[in-house]
């Protein structure tokens, strides 16, 4: 049975900084789902499918990947895709309230699955979606925080 662990974001765009925790995830799972959440509250830049395709884009074909989106509790759709962990990027002591709430949580719904967190690697430390969306809307290089995919499709959102 492969240990399957859940990395859940709405990814708007994906980052280097999520390459890496999924990259690092991997060291750790037999296999991560990589989950496009869809949030009503939220008004995202990119579809649910650009998401995923960028996703794809940037990782390659991997059989120990799989991309999807969901809707609703996390916990929820880790449960039902037998997840073992909940992988979750730590970069500051600012998101570490916020992520620890979320993990209580996750683990009081779905007692079976652990969040892990993953601090992320030096050079992404600072690296967040709406910093790469603020800088392309500015018209700024994003090249050095995002895979070559996304330079593109960033591009087109704000010609």
């Amino acid at each position: 049975m492969k240990r399957t662990a859940l990395y859940p974001g709405s990814f708007d765009p994906i980052t280097n900084g999520h390459i890496d925790i999924i990259e690092r995830g991997l060291e750790l799972f037999d296999r991560v789902v990589v989950g496009v959440g869809i949030n009503m509250e939220k008004s995202p830049l990119l579809s649910a499918d650009e998401r995923m395709q960028m996703i794809r884009e940037s990782i390659g074909e991997r059989p120990d990947v799989e991309i999807t989106s969901y809707d609703g509790l996390t916990a929820k759709f880790a449960e039902q895709i037998g997840a073992i962990a909940i992988l979750r990027g730590l970069r500051a002591i600012s998101d570490f309230e916020h992520e620890f709430q979320m993990a209580l949580a996750n683990h009081k719904l779905f007692p079976k699955a652990e969040t892990v967190f993953l601090m992320p690697s030096l050079c992404n430390v600072y690296l967040n979606s709406s910093m790469v969306k603020t800088i392309a809307r500015l018209g700024g290089d994003v090249t050095p925080f995002v895979p070559p995919p996304v330079v593109g499709r960033l591009a087109e959102k704000f010609k």
